[in-house]
């Protein structure tokens, strides 16, 4: 049987792992520097944890795992005949891979709350898994990078998390812009029209409005029951300025006696100007007032990175929400996070060739072969190097030179040495620079100090 890779998965070749580790690397030296500590947790957790956590669609995205063993022994006959695949799923599986990093995040902050110090400030890099439909830029094993400050309501932690995103992605090199929004303005905006009640709709619709439009918005709110009145009250959302503070003003005269959206206006009020004192150019922070993003999870800030020069969708995202812990039975930790999307990060980097030369696994050395005293010796300067803390290899097998300089060229090796008996007895190294076609032959000391 021809070998084939799971749908939805990738291998990385070394070219694409060093660059994936680079991005890591970097995200990682930053989430240490902001102060916060990594987590890992289990590939898989407990059915049980992860389900009623992402609505039915996330549900049914889960990737559950058999129980061992014979799992149909404990099935109800009756369930197995009619095809009732949702009691059945609880029968022949109690355990699913992970569809997120934040519910078991959530369940490790609920089992260890006594022990933790809050605020409690974490990162996590690790794969998560999705039963998705794999399509471009969607997969289903990918990797999620995430930092969470859960125990502290001060909106320094919105601050910090700008400063966060500005500093990673100007160390990648990347130019973005932070889309940011506040879930008390939506409810605000919602009560300003009289449509509380619609408040879901309501945000689903303009979400939109960057893919369909001002007129698309305004028919699909009509479509979802909004009266004519109530979108003629939100006019003023399709004609912000490009100043954010201004746009605040205006929502602030607006929201009068508006207790949820004033309060909505003043935390980003705090947020934007606090992050201009400490020198964010207002042009990399932009009040989005039609950002909306997760609704249901979020009940304060809410950001979205995109990158300024590559149209690709957000390459980070997140917010604030109020309860992190409280569907395990843990309540009053709220919490904020952001995440970084590796994937896309990648694709953005790749676009426009900001990937470093050391951010590529190569061997510095292809020691040549040639076969008795003199292979022994290539192997003795070989270790010399790797105790240097340089690259280094030999050849397997004494084969012709033509073979050799073939393999070093097809590895992307550096350079190829030639340790002959002639350079051995005159305490000499001859090496090929397979990049500029240049040979050279040092002494050897000099090699080992080059």
């Amino acid at each position: 049987m021809k070998p084939s890779l799971a749908k939805g998965t990738r291998d990385f070749t070394a070219l694409e792992v060093a660059r994936r580790r680079y991005i890591i690397n970097t995200l990682q030296k930053n989430f240490e520097l902001f102060g916060f500590q990594p987590l890992e947790t289990p590939s898989f957790e407990n059915l049980s944890t992860l389900t009623g956590k992402y609505g039915e669609e996330g549900d049914r995205l889960i990737f559950k795992i058999l129980n061992s063993g014979d799992y149909t022994s404990k099935v109800n006959q009756e369930d197995w005949e009619n095809k009732n695949h949702q009691k059945l799923t609880s029968q022949i599986s109690d355990k699913a891979l992970r569809y997120d990093l934040t519910v078991p995040f959530a369940r490790f902050v609920a089992m260890n709350h006594g022990q933790l110090t809050f605020p409690y400030k974490r990162y996590q890099i690790q794969p998560v898994w999705r039963a998705d439909r794999p399509q471009k830029g969607r997969f289903r094993e990918f990797y999620q990078c995430d930092a969470d400050v859960v125990g502290s309501e001060s909106l320094l932690q919105e601050v910090e998390l700008i400063q966060l995103y500005l500093k990673s992605f100007s160390d990648l090199k990347v130019s973005v812009t932070i889309h940011i929004n506040n879930r008390k303005i939506l409810s605000g905006l919602a009560e300003y029209a009289g449509i509380t009640d619609k408040l879901i709709d309501f945000t689903v619709a303009l979400d939109k409005l960057d893919k369909i439009g001002k007129d698309g918005v305004v028919k699909e709110l009509l479509e979802r029951g909004i009266s004519q009145e109530s979108i003629d009250k939100l006019d003023f959302l399709f004609t912000q300025s490009d100043d954010a503070l201004e746009n605040l003003l205006q929502l602030k005269e607006k929201f009068t006696g508006n207790e949820i959206g004033l309060k909505g206006v003043e935390e980003l009020e705090f947020v934007i100007t606090q992050s201009l004192n400490l020198g964010v150019d207002i042009q990399n922070l932009v009040f989005d007032i039609t950002l909306a993003r997760g609704l249901d999870y979020y009940t304060g800030a809410i950001f979205e990175v995109k990158a300024d020069e590559v149209q690709m969708g957000s390459i980070g995202g997140g917010g604030r929400y109020d309860n992190l812990t409280e569907v395990f039975g843990v309540k009053n930790i709220p919490g904020i996070g952001i995440s970084f999307g590796l994937d896309r990060i990648y694709l953005v980097i790749e676009e426009l060739g900001l990937f470093p030369e050391e951010a590529t696994s190569k061997v510095e050395y292809l020691f040549a072969n040639f076969g008795g005293d003199e292979m022994l010796e290539a192997l003795k300067l070989i270790k010399q190097l790797r105790e240097k803390g340089i690259s280094a290899e030999i050849y397997p097998e004494n084969a012709k030179l033509g073979k050799q300089f073939t393999y070093a060229e097809k590895k992307g090796i550096k350079n190829l040495v030639f340790l002959g008996e002639e350079e051995i007895k005159n305490k000499k190294v001859t090496y090929k620079d397979l990049e500029a076609g240049e040979q050279k032959t040092v002494s050897l000391e000099e090699f080992l100090n080059n």
